[in-house]
């Protein structure tokens, strides 16, 4: 296998935001700031893997200072790719907008509505829809500014919902929606129903683009804290779990899995800490440049 050339990175960070990168409740990720700004000096990527919508993430990544890596929205249902990681020859359009090319490997979320409606109504089940909420609903469910919600509710390739039935339910729902060729993941605050994927299949997918441009395959970070993260954390090399207070499981077959003490955007800093720590000490070479 190719090595890579001295100012290419060999790491590549995929992290969760809401409860992870950003506090859950408050949205702030000042504690993990000057990590942001020592990993943007060495050169490696922090690429988003959310449950957010690309609208949400046009404005977040100019925050983070993350406007040069890709991103991967609605749990994989959605991929950004910015110019340095787009294909010559597949992936140019002069005309995307912000130079990014958007991958939507998911079913349509107009599909995922319908399918979703026609389910509730011929098995009798109490949930609520994203598409059908109004923005005040949404602002009060997340807390986020009116904006905010808008832009949560701009959705390409999944629909969150609410479940209002019980959990014997919740399987049915599970299992019908597995005949359409649907899934259903848990997020932080919603349900989220899209088309057979997850966040771990699109961090698999960026690294073999990241290997086809390059030439190498970089190691690999993931941080998360939920559910829905599960499937980018067993798709890493080096995975940590973010401490959170949803009270699932958070199992994974796994050696090099580190588990923070710390919530939100302080146990990312910690994670991240450890994990380079690791590193340096048994690499001779820098992680990033």
């Amino acid at each position: 296998m190719n090595q890579p050339a001295l100012n290419q990175p060999t790491l590549l960070i995929f992290t969760d935001l809401d409860g992870s990168l950003l506090d859950h409740d408050s949205y702030d990720w000042q504690p993990a700031a000057p990590w942001l700004s020592r990993l943007e000096q060495e050169a490696v990527p922090v690429i988003p893997t959310t449950s957010k919508t690309r609208t949400e993430l046009l404005a977040l990544r100019e925050e983070l200072g993350l406007t040069q890596t890709p991103f991967i929205a609605e749990n994989g249902a959605v991929i950004g790719l910015p110019p340095s990681w787009q294909h010559a020859r597949l992936d140019r359009d002069p005309a995307s907008p912000e130079g990014l090319v958007i991958k939507t490997p998911s079913m349509d979320v107009d599909f995922i509505r319908r399918r979703l409606d026609v389910i509730r109504e011929r098995h009798g089940l109490a949930f609520r829809r994203m598409g059908e909420m109004s923005v005040d609903d949404v602002v009060e469910l997340t807390g986020l500014s009116v904006t905010g919600a808008e832009q949560a509710m701009s959705r390409e390739g999944s629909e969150p919902l609410v479940w209002e039935d019980d959990d014997a339910k919740l399987q049915d729902l599970r299992e019908t929606l597995e005949t359409d060729g649907l899934t259903l993941t848990r997020g932080g605050r919603f349900w989220h129903v899209m088309g057979a994927v997850d966040k771990g299949q699109a961090v698999r997918w960026l690294v073999a683009r990241f290997e086809a441009l390059r030439g190498y395959r970089p190691r690999t970070l993931g941080l998360g804290d939920g559910p829905n993260d599960l499937a980018l954390l067993a798709a890493t090399d080096l995975s940590v779990v973010i401490a959170a207070g949803h009270g699932q499981p958070m199992a994974l077959d796994k050696e090099r899995v580190y588990r923070t003490s710390a919530l939100g955007p302080s146990g990312w800093a910690e994670g991240v800490e450890h994990w380079w720590q690791h590193l340096t000490e048994s690499d001779a070479a820098p992680l990033g440049r």
